[in-house]
């Protein structure tokens, strides 16, 4: 072999060799990045649940401090914080799925979460999961009826702008509803704004196949706060 030949060979090598770094890091990266979720990753997350316990789930609502945003019994005592009282089981445990992989660190209060999610096991979270759906949902003083619009929207949805009915995944009352769709009756109307605008914008995106994403996206702001104030007073 000449010494051009063997220069050749060696460029070469590295390049190789360079490539299989780069892509080896990529791929590196890519496993360790949190997953969006899928129905079929979703299902088993769901399934693999723990059995919660409603006593040892009231204890770790003390002991890990989230009654110090959420409430001794899940009502925030600030709006600032979303009230957990009644909330499905199954979405309280994903959302701490959510904070504890990173998948949920659109804002600040994303990152308080996923710190005080970190150390805990999924039995702790089906527990406290538990002890919130043990819990009456949060009731509010009667008001005057909210807006006919959003009314609108939560039963029929709007077929022109291709928006689904918000009751086919969360219920006419806002009970909630399969595949971890929260319950959102009585629920904090600023922070039901703050996670609707997130959803618009595209900054929190925790969602399965980014529903709630686009659903979001084709509102008004005059529309998320219609239906903030519809299922404040649910």
């Amino acid at each position: 072999m000449n010494l051009f030949n063997y220069s050749l060979s060696a460029v070469v090598g590295v390049v190789v060799l360079a490539s299989s770094w780069a892509w080896a890091n990529e791929a590196a990266q890519d496993a360790a990045a949190p997953q969006h979720w899928k129905p079929s990753s979703l299902r088993v997350a769901l399934t693999a649940m723990p059995t919660g316990d409603v006593v040892r789930g009231k204890a770790l609502n003390t002991q890990l401090m989230c009654a110090s945003c959420h409430g001794e019994n899940g009502i925030a005592p600030t709006r600032n914080w979303p009230h957990t009282a009644g909330q499905k089981a199954d979405y309280t445990y994903k959302m701490l799925l959510d904070y504890q992989s990173g998948l949920r660190s659109e804002d600040e209060r994303s990152k308080l979460m996923l710190a005080a999610v970190e150390p805990m096991s999924d039995q702790d979270m089906a527990d406290v999961a538990a002890y919130y759906a043990s819990l009456s949902a949060h009731e509010v003083a009667a008001k005057a009826e909210p807006h006919a619009e959003a009314e609108k929207l939560v039963r029929r949805g709007d077929p022109a702008r291709l928006i689904t009915p918000c009751a086919s995944c969360h219920g006419v009352r806002g009970q909630g509803g399969k595949a971890a769709a929260p319950a959102l009756a009585g629920q904090s109307e600023k922070a039901f704004i703050r996670t609707m605008t997130l959803y618009k914008s595209g900054e929190r995106n925790n969602d399965v196949n980014k529903a709630m994403a686009q659903f979001a996206a084709k509102l008004t702001a005059e529309e998320i706060q219609q239906l903030a104030a519809y299922y404040h007073m649910r």
